[in-house]
């Protein structure tokens, strides 16, 4: 795939966005919160509240920051290198030198309903994710962020391995007391979702125990509805292959009406064995939604963690 096209696509996965020159940049890298992406961002850019990244107080211009699987960056960088004739594109792309390696970038003009405006796209390596800045910039603001400015500001770019735990916290809609003693914990991104894991990106989370709190907008109105949701919903769950569910039954947690699902499937991308426990805890705004997996053998010793996580998750 030719990387202007890969960026086109890429931008469908970015959230819809609205619409003298700067070159002053801020003393520092500044990380959106939960973010392992940062960049200097340029005068007059300040945090988001509704995304991740930055925006003008009039939130016309925009600045969003995302991670990507970590082959997105091998596909352009391949395609650039391979493909010479794609710098002569309309949309031009264009290497990038950064702290964190070689970046790719598009900047190309674009126009949604009446309102035109400049549009930069930017993949750059991030280790075990592919780091992805979107700028959008309208035309009437283009003589203060000029394509040289957001160059600049996309340069500027830098990886941060790890985010404070701390950090990450903050951004979940519930509090959790215990993280079982997990060796890593994060954020899966805006989702307010949380991960905590004893393996990694690279040897993959499926091969040691690990667990996924989240929230699930959709909830049954019926008591009686429960225990179909409950068997949907873990039959849902990601990675998980020829699943077989072997209990689901109601249960309370922390008072509250909820369900305990458990499954014996493989995961992941060398079929470990490994069983689940899914606990959904109904009520508020939603299911509370805990997923716990070990591989098999190791199951007895993960089940009492997944329990300590579990029963020490708040509401905000």
């Amino acid at each position: 795939m030719k990387p202007f096209r890969l960026f086109s696509a890429l931008a469908l996965l970015v959230v819809a966005m609205g619409g003298a020159s700067v070159s002053v940049l801020a003393a520092d890298p500044v990380f959106p919160p939960g973010a392992r992406i940062g960049i200097t961002p340029l005068v007059g850019l300040v945090p988001a509240k509704a995304f991740s990244g930055f925006e003008t107080e009039d939130q016309s211009v925009k600045v969003l920051i995302a991670e990507l699987p970590t082959a997105a960056y091998g596909e352009v960088m391949n395609a650039f290198k391979t493909n010479p004739a794609i710098a002569t594109s309309a949309a031009k792309p264009e290497s990038l030198e950064t702290s964190a390696g070689t970046a790719y970038y598009t900047a190309e003009t674009a126009k949604r309903g009446s309102v035109v405006f400049r549009h930069y796209s930017m993949i750059l390596p991030g280790g075990t994710f592919s780091g992805y800045v979107d700028v959008q910039v309208p035309e009437n603001a283009t003589k203060i962020y000029s394509d040289d400015a957001v160059r600049q500001m996309l340069a500027s770019a830098v990886i941060r391995k790890e985010v404070p735990v701390a950090e990450q916290l903050a951004l979940m809609p519930f509090k959790v007391a215990d993280l079982g003693n997990f060796k890593n914990v994060r954020a899966l991104g805006a989702t307010g979702a949380l991960l905590l894991a004893d393996g990694n990106e690279t040897d993959g989370f499926e091969i040691a125990p690990f667990m996924m709190i989240g929230v699930m907008g959709a909830i049954p109105t019926q008591p009686d509805d429960r225990a179909r949701f409950a068997e949907q919903a873990a039959r849902a769950i990601p990675g998980m292959h020829t699943g077989r569910i072997t209990m689901s039954e109601p249960v309370r947690i922390d008072g509250m009406a909820g369900y305990e699902t458990r499954i014996d499937a493989t995961s992941g991308r060398n079929e470990t064995p490994v069983t689940l426990v899914q606990w959904l805890r109904f009520g508020g705004q939603g299911s509370l939604r805990i997923i716990g997996s070990a591989p098999r053998d190791q199951w007895e010793q993960a089940f009492p963690r997944f329990r300590a996580v579990r029963d020490g998750i708040e509401p905000r």
